[in-house]
């Protein structure tokens, strides 16, 4: 799918890649479906055309939200767009999946950017800065029979995301595994993640995991 994705947009990568194919699997179809930090829209359109209910997408960036409004429309796409932070904007709904990709790369400090493009990665020294508030906040905005699925880097940690979620009263997993080769960003950020234990020496190949939560 070709979307329009201007300069401080995240751009649809291996990630949207495999979260989207689970959601071509079912996961998606007849739920209300919130897609946080949609950026170009990629995941929102995927559970759109996946049979969702109804789709919201969130997003913190101006662009973001405008990218996503316009590639749903091209596309003929119902759906509702939301500029805020994480759960802000849907503070009173609840959902029968959440779907996140949020950033995740581990980043020099715990100053995250707000107005380049390295809010679309950045994500602290763990890589956790956004991970950590997602876990905390889905319960609340899951039906009963509500689940979660969150992409991210296995350098961040797929053991703590499903603590993390377990904190806050959900039953989590790993549900989908992919390897792929460094990115731009891992690749430029190597010697930092060698230096902080978080991959081996020489290591340039990614593991991707998908953690599902839902009620326990």
């Amino acid at each position: 799918m070709i979307l329009f994705c201007p300069p401080g947009v995240y751009r649809a990568q291996s990630d949207t890649a495999v979260l989207a194919g689970l959601l071509g699997r079912g996961h998606a179809r007849g739920r209300d479906v919130l897609d946080i930090g949609t950026g170009s829209g990629a995941l929102t359109l995927a559970a759109w055309r996946a049979g969702a209910a109804t789709v919201t997408g969130v997003d913190l960036s101006r662009r973001s939200v405008l990218a996503t409004r316009l590639n749903c429309m091209l596309r003929g796409a119902d759906v509702r767009i939301h500029r805020g932070d994480l759960f802000g904007p849907v503070r009173d709904r609840r959902f029968g999946l959440i779907v996140a990709n949020p950033p995740y790369v581990p980043s020099e400090t715990s100053v995250l950017p707000r107005h380049t493009a390295g809010r679309c990665w950045d994500a602290g020294p763990d890589g956790r800065a956004v991970l950590d508030r997602i876990c905390a906040g889905a319960a609340d905005h899951l039906t009963p029979d509500g689940r979660v699925l969150l992409v991210h880097s296995a350098v961040c940690g797929p053991d703590e995301t499903v603590d993390r979620f377990a904190a806050a009263g959900l039953a989590a997993e790993v549900v989908e595994r992919a390897r792929i080769p460094f990115g731009p960003v891992m690749r430029s950020r190597a010697t930092l993640l060698e230096r902080r234990g978080l991959i081996e020496p020489g290591e340039r190949l990614e593991e991707l995991v998908v953690v599902e939560a839902r009620h326990a």
